[in-house]
């Protein structure tokens, strides 16, 4: 029964397709249309299962990489279904003709457009093969821009910044970029902590009020939460300032923590605890002297 109906099928096919034949330039343009309607069907269930496939890798190590590759195949498939639509019927192959005639001069100035995604695109391999970050990680870059890093693609790397902002970075800009990564290697991330307090305060109270805010904070964990050794990181007198003394911390958290929130719960705490103990935090003034002159 199935071959009878795969049969009735192809004489149909084979049918519609003479018709098409024979009616010219209007059969070419519906050719031409049907198999592109296929295409984007085909592509459209192609991306759909690579998806389920990529989710399941995302899940495992080398996500960055994984990443990356699923976006060279997108485009690839992409590009093979462009190639076989322009190459169905005659009515392509006039379209075809029609574009790339003048051959030398539209590859000019495709290879003028293209360096820069070629750039990108070689960059992007560097990074997902050395790996400097992973998605997820938050890592802080040269210029200054910090975030999370969402996705990279053949062109660009996404960091996802404060709310809703995503900042999005060229992969040949952020190559050469010095990366400071807060969660390298590791399933926790880290940041370091200044406090000034003013000259004559008290450093060593200084100092234990805020490793015990540090520890009693929710949002933090231990350094080493599986190994012996310190547990959280010490506070520590850092410097003499030009108007403060420096006191610093480095405090742990887990990805999944809100680094705004991190913040302003350990800000908050200092802030009350070191005025409850007496420990000013300075801050710059301006004393201005008025002279009365007499006649």
């Amino acid at each position: 029964m199935l071959s009878t109906v795969w049969h009735n099928m192809t004489d149909i096919l084979v049918k519609f397709d003479t018709w098409l034949a024979s009616i010219g330039i209007l059969g070419g343009f519906i050719r031409f249309a049907l198999a592109a309607v296929w295409a984007i069907f085909v592509v459209s269930l192609i991306f759909r299962i690579g998806r389920a496939f990529f989710s399941k890798k995302l899940k495992m190590h080398n996500r960055i990489q994984v990443r990356f590759v699923e976006n060279i195949l997108r485009i690839a498939v992409i590009l093979v279904a462009v190639f076989w639509v322009f190459n169905t019927g005659s009515t392509a192959d006039h379209f075809g003709k029609v574009l790339f005639q003048g051959t030398a001069i539209v590859g000019a100035i495709i290879g003028l457009a293209a360096q820069p995604v070629i750039s990108d695109l070689c960059c992007g391999i560097m990074i997902s093969v050395c790996k400097p970050f992973e998605i997820g990680d938050r890592i802080e870059l040269q210029s200054g821009i910090a975030g999370q890093v969402k996705d990279i693609t053949i062109r660009h790397v996404v960091l996802q910044g404060i709310g809703t902002t995503d900042v999005i970075i060229p992969n040949s800009v952020i190559n050469s970029m010095a990366v400071t990564n807060l969660s390298h290697g590791n399933g926790i991330r880290s940041l370091f902590m200044r406090f000034h307090i003013a000259y004559g305060s008290d450093v060593e109270k200084a100092l234990e009020i805020l490793y015990s805010i540090v520890i009693d904070s929710p949002y933090t964990v231990p350094a080493h939460p599986e190994g012996a050794g310190i547990d959280y990181s010490p506070a520590y007198f850092m410097e003499y300032a030009d108007s403060s003394l420096v006191i610093a911390t480095t405090v742990y958290y887990e990805p999944s923590t809100g680094l705004g929130d991190l913040k302003n719960d350990i800000n908050l705490r200092v802030y009350k605890a070191f005025a409850e103990a007496g420990i000013e935090i300075p801050y710059n003034y301006m004393n201005v002297v008025m002279h009365n002159e007499k006649e």
